[in-house]
């Protein structure tokens, strides 16, 4: 993992000092609200629909043991013992008092962590592939360009205050785990004959109330122009975006009303300005950053203790659903990447409590090699786990409550907190993730369903990536009365697709209703071995939307 350097450190010490000046005067009534709410969001801090709402950074979704552990004592003592999972991979505080918020950054600080930019009309966390640096279809490992991007967005002087917030995602895989096709850049590594790392970069993907799929602007750019490139995607979006209309101010509207292949030459004209200027990267810089992402020193794991657990996992049914379900493979013989769903019925999808953060902590230590990744589907990840410890790892997590062996099934859906925290929300998501959990409980049917990504945001912003969801349900509003609208077709990964609208919204309590009317559709028309998906691609919107409206 990248560890601060003195420079790092100091710039999020003096950082916080800052903040709890401005947040001492604003408590004295000497900033005015409006004064002080520029200054809140970058960082990280809201005011929520019953409390303030503190967002964590997890740069690029990557957390040591000992910073679980810390996140775990602050949301015992500043908040009532648990924290969320957002899908960006950061974590969410949702009642902490206005004046402890300081306190809060503080004891950050002192694991390397911040609220920076989590927040406000900037560059915020950039995302990437849960499994980077051990996916076995892994072609560049994208953590030492994230941990890059991160240090050249953050107080980026000419971006603080671009026409909305910007979201950058980064794979470096064959297979897409980071969904690059709908942020506002994503960026797919790759190595050329030579072994050199290419970029393609795309840029005006995004969801929300106008969602779009991102097109090229380049194809093929060398790894040394990463940053100057980037900027001058920046500085075309900071110039030509809307600043009249915030739900039209995300690049995706510039790119649109553009065309891609203008926006693609103001880009350039802009990058001309730019290309082998200062920023250009250099060898020494990249090797530098590189070096905080070594493997750590894995033991060897012997062929009679892999093909003892190959025969453990044929005996034994519920250890083999497990890690059928969890366990995904890794780029080295004998260890694998272990996935702990954080979907259970008594918490809302992507909430941990403090005891299980403390709890989960010690599983790192113990299992792996203190190191964990936050999911963008709302899990943790153990990353390096042998697996002549498996079953021991099964066996804790199943006394903790999380050895649900569910992960990619329908009961791991997707859920933002909805109407029961956020002010923006026009309906309740919560309730619905957890009748739709209620009424599908029988594994054998999960099963038998096969991969299914079920989203629920709920309202336009679609912090629940509902327009990706194979599924997807959207809370409106209808003269004061919540609804539910459903999409079927959304997809992320390296053919994503966006959801198409099943027809007129639904109450509340008939939605479970729906979506198995939509299952039962699903496994009457499937072909063998055919995935919702795959169906859904086949047959269409038509055969799912007379069954339900019939």
């Amino acid at each position: 993992m990248y560890r601060y350097d003195t420079h790092d450190q100091t710039l999020v010490d003096e950082r916080v000092a800052q903040f709890r000046d401005q947040m001492r005067r604003y408590l004295e009534g000497k900033i005015s609200d409006e004064e002080f709410l520029p200054l809140r969001v970058q960082n990280g801090l809201y005011i929520q629909r019953y409390a303030p709402m503190l967002r964590i950074a997890i740069p690029y979704g990557m957390l040591a043991s000992y910073q679980l552990r810390k996140l775990g004592e602050i949301s015992a003592r500043y908040d009532r013992g648990y924290g969320h999972f957002t899908t960006r991979t950061n974590l969410q505080l949702n009642w902490p008092k206005l004046e402890d918020v300081p306190d809060i950054l503080a004891d950050l600080a002192d694991v390397q962590m911040h609220a920076i930019q989590t927040s406000g009309n900037d560059i915020r966390n950039t995302s990437t592939d849960q499994f980077s640096g051990i996916a076995a279809d892994e072609q560049v490992d994208p953590r030492p360009w994230c941990e890059l991007i991160r240090q050249w967005s953050t107080f980026h002087p000419e971006f603080a205050y671009l026409p909305r917030k910007f979201k950058i995602a980064v794979t470096g895989a064959e297979e897409d785990r980071a969904a690059i096709q709908v942020h506002d850049v994503g960026l797919r590594l790759w190595r050329d004959d030579a072994g050199e790392v290419r970029v393609r970069v795309l840029a005006g993907g995004g969801l929300g109330r106008t969602p779009m799929i991102g097109g090229a602007v380049c194809e093929d750019l060398p790894w040394r122009h990463l940053l100057t490139y980037l900027e001058a995607i920046l500085r075309v979006y900071n110039q030509f975006g809307r600043r009249d209309n915030k739900f039209k101010a995300r690049i995706k509207i510039l790119v649109k009303a553009l065309g891609i292949d203008e926006f693609r030459r103001r880009v350039e004209a802009e990058w001309a300005h730019l290309k082998d200027g200062p920023q250009t990267l250099t060898e020494d810089a990249v090797a530098a950053v590189a070096e905080h992402f070594v493997d750590p020193e894995r033991r060897q794991v012997s062929a009679e203790a892999i093909a003892a657990h190959e025969a453990l996992r044929a005996d034994n049914r519920a250890f083999a659903r497990f890690m059928t379900n969890n366990v995904t493979d890794h780029k080295v013989v004998g260890y694998k990447a272990v996935t702990l769903s954080l979907k259970r019925r008594d918490h809302s999808p992507g909430d941990v409590t403090s005891e299980h953060m403390s709890a989960i902590a010690d599983l790192a230590d113990e299992f792996g090699y203190g190191e964990l990744r936050v999911t963008h589907e709302q899990n943790l990840v153990l990353t390096d786990v042998p697996v002549d410890r498996l079953e021991a790892l099964w066996q804790r997590l199943d006394e903790l409550g999380l050895a649900n062996p569910t992960v990619g099934t329908l009961a791991d859906l997707i859920c933002c907190p909805g109407g029961d925290y956020c002010s923006l929300a026009n309906a309740k998501s919560i309730p619905v993730a957890h009748a739709i959990q209620a009424r599908f409980e029988d594994l054998d049917f999960l099963y038998d369903l096969g991969p299914l990504d079920l989203n629920i945001s709920g309202c336009m912003n679609a912090c629940g990536h509902h327009h990706v969801g194979h599924i997807g349900i959207l809370g409106v509003d209808k003269k004061g009365e919540e609804y539910y609208q459903i999409s079927l077709g959304g997809s992320q990964g390296n053919e994503s697709s966006l959801g198409k609208i099943l027809g007129p919204s639904f109450y509340r309590e008939d939605v479970p209703g729906v979506i198995d009317t939509l299952l039962q559709v699903y496994v009457g028309e499937r072909s063998p071995d055919e995935t919702f998906l795959d169906t859904y691609r086949r047959i269409g919107l038509k055969p799912f939307k007379e069954r339900v409206y019939a």
